[in-house]
């Protein structure tokens, strides 16, 4: 039995190193005092991104981008990942909604 279960997790172990290094590609942006940080996420053109989304508040707020079809309302303290098809060199706006006056972004492909 023993050897079964050591067996089970170095099956599982291995899987999990495979998803982490699955070729995705992973940002993260946080989201403070209605801001995104950064405000400019460099991101390699071609490659599938996840874009790991947290919301430090106060209170709730969107990553939303009309070109990335991406829309995401997040509560304080949330964490989201976003993943994005493979980009062509450019820059994606994002914002956030409940603060369209200091939550911009851009997402740079290059």
């Amino acid at each position: 039995m023993r050897i079964r279960m050591l067996a089970l997790l170095s099956c599982l172990m291995v899987g999990g190193h495979a998803y982490a290094d699955d070729g995705v590609v992973e940002r993260e942006l946080r989201i403070k005092d209605g801001r995104f940080y950064p405000e400019v996420v460099t991101v390699p053109a071609g490659k599938r991104i996840r874009l790991v989304v947290i919301n430090e508040g106060p209170g709730p707020e969107e990553f939303e981008s009309t070109q990335l079809r991406k829309e995401t309302v997040l509560a304080e303290g949330v964490k989201r990942n976003v993943i994005i098809a493979p980009l062509k060199p450019g820059e994606y706006p994002f914002f956030g909604e409940f603060h369209m006056d200091t939550a911009n972004g851009i997402l740079k492909a290059e």
